[in-house]
């Protein structure tokens, strides 16, 4: 089983004259993780993020504003970030990781600055055009990406996201890969199919399809 390493995303938000928007980077095609995805910032915890008698939360916290500034410029306020997710790579990956999830809001007129290496574009848009296109095959998502777009689509504004994520319990999600036809549908705590990686299991329904025909995120 691979080494798990800590790391740390925050999800920036502004709010626009046509709503809710979010800060996507597009990592190199050339790295070997994720190379080509369009992410939100962030990255794994250094020691440098670690301090005494702090936990790994903390680290994280540290992590995640070290990050947008390193990935886009952005000097986010620690205590500006709301922690409301945490996810934890697959076991069948050959590397992963297990990552404190934060959102913050910023101003709109902020400007976005990548290194150019490891991030080679950066694009603020709607949660909900993200999606298209994702769907239209004009960007790369990985699944927590999709999942944070899809829940903020939701939202009209920063206030409301913030609101929703300020008032959720974080339940640690560490899929599980069930087969389907036409790809694979991850399991999630909570689905019916959970606990063996059944798919096909009756009962409540937490999981994302990942088909060649789409992805979708399905929850009760």
């Amino acid at each position: 089983m691979s080494e798990i390493r800590p790391a740390a995303t925050v999800v920036l938000v502004r709010d626009s004259q046509s709503g809710l928007e979010t800060l996507l980077l597009r990592r190199n095609s050339r790295l070997e993780f994720a190379g080509g995805s369009w992410v939100f910032p962030g990255g794994r915890v250094d020691e440098e993020d670690r301090h005494s008698g702090e936990g790994e939360q903390d680290a994280a916290r540290r992590a995640a504003v070290r990050e947008a500034l390193e990935e886009a410029g952005l000097d986010v306020a620690l205590d500006s970030l709301c922690y409301f997710a945490h996810w934890t790579t697959p076991e069948q990956a050959p590397k992963r990781y297990a990552t404190w999830f934060f959102v913050s809001d910023v101003f709109s007129s902020i400007a976005v600055t990548v290194d150019g290496s490891e991030i080679v574009d950066h694009l603020w848009v709607s949660p909900g055009e993200a999606i298209q296109k994702h769907h239209d095959g004009r960007i790369e998502l990985m699944p927590p990406t999709f999942i944070t777009l899809e829940e903020l689509s939701a939202c009209r504004d920063v206030r409301a996201a913030m609101v929703m994520y300020g008032e959720r319990k974080v339940v640690p999600m560490m899929p599980k890969v069930g087969k389907a036809q036409g790809g694979v549908c991850m399991l999630y705590p909570g689905d019916a199919g959970y606990e063996t990686a059944d798919a096909e299991l009756p009962g409540s329904r937490h999981r994302f399809w990942m088909l060649k025909s789409g992805w979708r995120y399905e929850r009760d």
